[in-house]
């Protein structure tokens, strides 16, 4: 990294999952790290509470004269004042993921991309090359208990174990030795527009594994499957092994008998973390033994507390596919429970796109409630015509005896829920989506 003024770096939206777990890189690497964010969180809270310099609020003042390098989000602007304060000040800067790009090529770099399932993949997989004994370096988009809740580890090995976005074709950027592909889907069409523009990105980012690499990926994922030739091709090109992964294998089993996290979905997250340790020959035995230790990811199906008996759960499901698998888990697990998803639509654009997918996406739960769109800074702009409230009418109109009901006030969730028939204490409560809805969950939290 370039290092022109002084061993600081500055990270403009720092609150950012990704952005916060590189700023911890930064930090172990023995920079100073100052950054901002739009908004006040729970990461940037954290990040403070750990002795960063974080403010609240993009100004030019900022930012110091003398930092020695400027990272940021990828969804801030140019017109950003600290970005402009970067190009006068003549201080080098970089993206999220071109930053993230150069860490690939310092590190043997295992990437976990799909549109579902990253986060879980890469903690599995990470668990296993833990147990392994090779001490990766872990830049995950979640917090783990096993990092003390946090979303960064650093090891003393040349490995780096990375979950790769493909948003705005984050994964670009990487250069890994393991590419790993858990499955395709219509996501980020505010950038993509189509699942064909999708799939090609997916195909660009495989092709820029290095020579001699591995790709592993998804058998049972129609839309990775119907690019099996292109990826042969690819794969020739650079030399590369191919490692399909499916439900169908035996191994498939043994993790069903271990794994603590439900849903098959999830045996399928660990079948490709089993398929990684298995690239870097790590005993099975051993493999399992990491699954089976895994607790958890922050807000994926994660315990919150009790509401009057009543089971509360963060979850950051947002997209159609994963709330389908989220409420199926939660019914495999709870079967005697009456499931009450309470979900907040994350971006107006996505919303938008698969407005059609959405009134389908609650069939498996008992009881919905849904709160007003979660506007994502950068990124969103306000629709009139496909809002959380036409989610609501949609399905009732398709479904008129579904208990789906539309929340204009969150701050009353705690009296909704309680209005409901159900009884209390044999409720499930999914608080669901990857905006700030887990600031309300503590509205139903007993103290």
């Amino acid at each position: 990294m370039p290092k022109k003024h002084s061993p600081l770096v500055h990270f403009i939206g720092i609150g950012g999952i990704g952005v916060s777990s590189l700023a911890r890189w930064f930090s172990a690497q023995k920079w100073a790290i100052s950054g901002s964010d739009i908004a006040e969180s729970s990461i940037t809270q954290g990040l403070r509470k750990e002795g960063y310099k974080v403010k609240i609020g993009h100004k030019r003042r900022n930012l110091s004269p003398r930092a020695g390098l400027v990272i940021y989000n990828q969804a801030i602007p140019e017109s950003n004042p600290e970005r402009r304060a970067s190009r006068r000040f003549k201080i080098p800067m970089l993206s999220y993921p071109q930053a993230i790009g150069i860490l690939t090529h310092v590190y043997k770099t295992v990437a976990i991309a799909g549109a579902h399932g990253k986060s879980t993949t890469t903690a599995l997989a990470t668990l296993i090359l833990q147990k392994g004994g090779l001490d990766p370096t872990v830049i995950i988009g979640t917090n783990l208990k096993e990092f003390g809740s946090k979303n960064f580890r650093i090891g003393r090995s040349s490995y780096l174990i990375l979950e790769a976005d493909e948003w705005k074709g984050s994964f670009w950027h990487y250069s890994p030795f393991v590419s790993v592909v858990t499955n395709i889907d219509n996501e980020h069409l505010d950038f993509y527009k189509n699942l064909t523009n999708v799939k090609r990105s997916f195909l660009r980012f495989l092709g820029h594994t290095k020579d001699g690499g591995v790709l592993i990926l998804n058998r049972d994922d129609q839309n990775l499957v119907s690019l099996r030739r292109k990826i042969t091709s690819i794969a020739r090109k650079k030399n590369l092994r191919i490692r399909w992964y499916t439900l169908e294998q035996s191994e498939a089993r043994k993790i069903k008998s271990v794994i603590r996290i439900p849903g098959s979905h999830n045996i399928s997250n660990a079948l490709a973390a089993l398929t990684v340790g298995q690239v870097f020959r790590i005993p099975e035995k051993k493999i399992l033994r990491a699954i089976s230790s895994y607790r958890g990811a922050w807000r994926r199906m994660e315990y919150r507390g009790k509401f009057h008996r009543a089971l509360v759960f963060d979850d950051y499901a947002h997209h159609p596919t994963e709330i389908k698998a989220t409420i199926k888990a939660f019914r495999e697990k709870y079967p005697e429970k009456t499931i009450l998803c309470v979900f907040q639509p994350h971006q107006a654009k996505r919303l938008a796109k698969l407005f059609k997918e959405f009134q389908t996406a609650f069939d498996a739960a008992h009881e919905t409630l849904i709160l007003p769109s979660y506007e994502v800074p950068g990124r969103d702009t306000r629709t009139l015509t496909h809002d959380a409230k036409e989610l609501v009418r949609a399905i009732q109109k398709q479904q008129p005896k579904k208990l789906i009901f539309y929340l204009e006030k969150p701050e009353n969730l705690a009296k909704a829920v309680s209005a409901l028939r159900s009884p209390l204490p044999r409720k499930i409560i999914i608080m669901m989506g990857a905006g700030d809805i887990a600031n309300y969950t503590k509205l139903l939290l007993e103290k």
